[in-house]
């Protein structure tokens, strides 16, 4: 009877212990998982160009020693974004060339030699005494310049204006698609480093469960704890390497994602030299922040040359009323053979007057005041969103740095609590429940901990990108400069 209440008792002890551990486990884990932010999985560019990046070179066989600094330079060489983008720049260019074509003079040679025979008659002149009704066979030889230039055309001008300012635009789009790329190949490392802090974090947490398992084990042998113990201890180191295999995976799969997107050769090994650290950020008042928006955010400024050259659109429609003023001229020799030929000119000025042309110039007219009122509704929407974001922004950065001060007491707290926890079941008078469940409360303490430096480190670059400026200040900006 005592050994059926005793087997009982014990049944009911171990059932409550799997269930406060497994309440333990799932509260931690649930921490975790809010904590951590969503891991990408691996993007291809045909999805987002900004994700990858035509490959480089051959793979060396040392393993790369890679920085944050040296990955952005890498991505702004060869990340597929920015090389669209340039090209965008380039094909502007063109159509600001072609544009500025139709305002300077055109140049060009001709030659010609031509076998005549010219029958009078059937032209009405056949039948005049002493006249032959055919003439020829005779040679023209020709060899003359042509130049045509616009002396006033007012359509053309404005063209060539909004073409310029459509280059700017161009180039002030790269800029910003250089930005976003910074950013993001920036978030790709950040999210790596912390793949790489968990795997520390989650091999510390193998060695003190392998810990926890060798004093039970060795509690077990003299008596002073029964074989759940061991059971338990064993279940908890066999959790903690799970998670390390897990870490191991994520932290792979993040390094490939970020040599897809700064065009590592393929097949290179790496490894990031730069870590997870708090810095703090210097402080800037959010009317500075939104000022230095407007005047640096290269896809606002991309907006207003948009504004720009739809207004020289617009006049450049309205010019089409006007008249047009050319002159045209030509020179050149002609003769019956090269050695006999003799040099001849001519020039001529003309004004073109439109009168009635079917209503197409208010036609364009109204369709170049409509793209224009367009242009400055998504200028003005920008110029709110870009205060938005930088509100914002300034939100999350605030919020990850409060985030970061919490974690870092409750990792101080959780390794506190497992210490003393550890000490009780050494000392024969607690169980190792206590033990795994203080261990998971560290595990789960360090996940926010990591999470929150994660988030600290994203919401610095993310400001500096909303700020227009990742290009030249996001390793100052997460330096806290």
């Amino acid at each position: 009877m005592r050994v059926t209440s005793a087997l009982a008792f014990a049944i009911l002890m171990l059932a409550a212990g799997a269930r406060a551990l497994a309440a333990q486990e799932a509260a931690a884990q649930g921490a975790a998982d809010r904590a951590r932010p969503a891991q990408p999985a691996f993007r291809i560019p045909a999805q987002d160009p900004a994700f990858g990046a035509v490959p480089q070179g051959n793979p060396s066989p040392e393993v790369m020693a890679l920085s944050l600094e040296e990955a952005l330079e890498r991505a702004l060489k060869y990340n597929l974004a920015q090389w669209l983008g340039a090209e965008g720049v380039r094909s502007a260019e063109g159509a600001r060339r072609l544009a500025r074509s139709r305002l300077l003079p055109n140049l060009a040679a001709a030659f010609s030699e031509t076998q005549n025979q010219v029958n009078l008659k059937a032209m009405g002149f056949g039948g005049f005494p002493g006249v032959p009704t055919v003439v020829g066979p005779f040679s023209v030889f020709d060899s003359r310049l042509y130049l045509s230039q616009s002396i006033l055309d007012l359509e053309a001008l404005r063209t060539a204006y909004a073409a310029r300012e459509q280059e700017r635009a161009a180039e002030l789009s790269y800029r910003s698609v250089r930005e976003r790329v910074v950013f993001l190949c920036g978030d790709l490392y950040l999210q790596a480093a912390a793949g790489s802090s968990r795997i520390e974090a989650a091999r510390a947490q193998v060695n003190t469960a392998r810990t926890l398992y060798d004093l039970a084990l060795d509690l077990k042998k003299t008596g002073v704890v029964p074989g759940i113990e061991v059971v338990r201890a064993q279940v908890e180191l066999q959790a903690q390497q799970q998670r390390l295999i897990v870490a191991q995976n994520e932290f792979e799969t993040q390094k490939l994602n970020l040599a897809h997107a700064i065009g590592l050769p393929l097949g290179q090994q790496f490894r990031l030299t730069d870590d997870l650290h708090y810095v703090a950020f210097a402080p800037m008042t959010l009317e500075q922040a939104v000022e230095r928006a407007y005047r640096e955010r290269p896809d606002y400024q991309a907006a207003l040359a948009q504004v720009r050259a739809a207004e020289f659109a617009r006049k450049a429609a309205a010019a089409q009323r006007l008249p047009v003023l050319r002159a045209t001229g030509n020179y050149g020799i002609n003769g019956p053979a090269p050695g006999e030929s003799h040099g001849s000119y001519s020039v001529a000025a003309s004004l073109r007057i439109p009168i009635f042309e079917g209503g197409q110039a208010q036609a364009r007219i109204l369709e170049a005041d409509a793209a224009l009122r367009q242009r400055q509704a998504e200028a003005e929407e920008l110029r709110a969103r870009i205060y938005y974001e930088v509100r914002t922004a300034f939100l999350n950065l605030q919020a990850a740095e409060e985030s970061v001060k919490v974690a870092t007491g409750s990792v101080a707290l959780a390794r506190e609590q497992l210490d003393q926890a550890q000490d009780r079941f050494s000392a024969g008078v607690a169980s190792n429940i206590e033990v795994v469940q203080a261990q998971e409360a560290l595990a789960g303490a360090t996940e926010v901990y990591i999470s929150s430096l994660y988030a600290h480190g994203i919401a610095k670059g993310r400001l500096a990108q909303v700020l227009g400026v990742a290009e030249s200040s996001f390793l100052q900006f997460l330096r806290g400069n």
